[in-house]
This record gives structure tokens, C-alpha cells and sequence, in this order.
């Protein structure tokens, strides 16, 4: 599955201790992210992230573009609700498509626990059928 993490400034520590703690699982997929929360990542974990452009200068609408062409299937944003984002519009048209393209997303810690340990079972086999994704969802 082709997964995306994403986190505010004030969240990056939390997605950081998120992906050590489900390397095992995550290491089994394809990771996308924006630039510094995917330098974060590897930095701390032995993971490998295509890393797009930081969320503000167009790194959420670069996951979006993949959302609207079927090339997303789990999103992992760990939003900070406390803090106002110059970029809001990208942010809320990415949770948009993400409605739109019925694509799982968490916006904190736990609800990613929930998508990840589904993940783990092998929950997302329907994202092959309704999507046509043969072989991609549930590796």
C-alpha cells in the first residue's frame, strides 16, 4: 500500500515516535510524506520515504495529486487543532479528497494506532476491490 505521513510542526515528535513504534508494519509499504516530517522519520528510523515539498509550499497538494489519481490508499495526519496553518485550504482540500476518494485518514496518534493495527490484519483488501488495485492493498 502506498501510505502518507504528514504532521504540523508541533506534531512531528509524535509522527517521529509513531513510525518507531510500527516500523515493522510501516516498513512494508511505500511511504510518502512531506519534506521535514519525512527527514524526521529517516533520521530516527531505517525507513524510506519519497519525500515531497514541505506542507506549506505545496507538499500536501503534491498528496492530493496522488489521492485524486488512486495512487494513495491510507493517510496518516497528525494534525495540530491548537495551532492556526498559513496553509489551511491545502489542508482541508486533502481531507477533502481523502472524502471524496474514500481514502482511510487519522488525524492523531490514535486513530492512526486503529488504521495501522487494521493494516496489520490485512483489513484494507477492499481498497483492491473497489478501487481495482489487484495485488497492492493488504501487502
Amino acid at each position: 500500500m502506498n501510505i502518507a505521513l504528514i504532521a504540523h510542526d508541533n506534531k512531528k515528535q509524535e509522527m517521529v515516535q509513531f513510525t518507531v513504534a510500527f516500523e515493522p508494519v510501516l516498513k512494508k509499504h511505500d511511504l510518502y510524506s512531506t519534506g521535514t516530517t519525512g527527514k524526521r522519520i529517516m533520521e530516527e528510523t531505517s525507513l524510506s520515504i519519497h519525500r515531497f515539498q514541505s506542507g506549506p509550499l505545496g507538499g500536501d497538494q503534491q498528496i492530493g495529486a496522488m489521492i485524486a489519481k488512486n495512487e494513495m490508499d491510507l493517510i496518516l495526519f497528525f494534525k495540530d487543532p491548537l495551532t492556526a496553518q498559513p496553509h489551511e485550504p491545502d489542508v482541508t482540500a486533502l481531507i477533502r479528497l481523502c472524502d471524496v476518494y474514500k481514502i482511510p485518514l487519522a488525524t492523531n496518534m490514535a486513530t492512526g494506532e486503529v488504521l495501522i493495527k487494521g493494516l496489520e490484519r490485512g483489513d484494507f483488501k477492499w481498497r483492491s476491490i473497489v478501487h481495482g488495485k489487484e495485488g497492492k492493498a493488504g501487502e
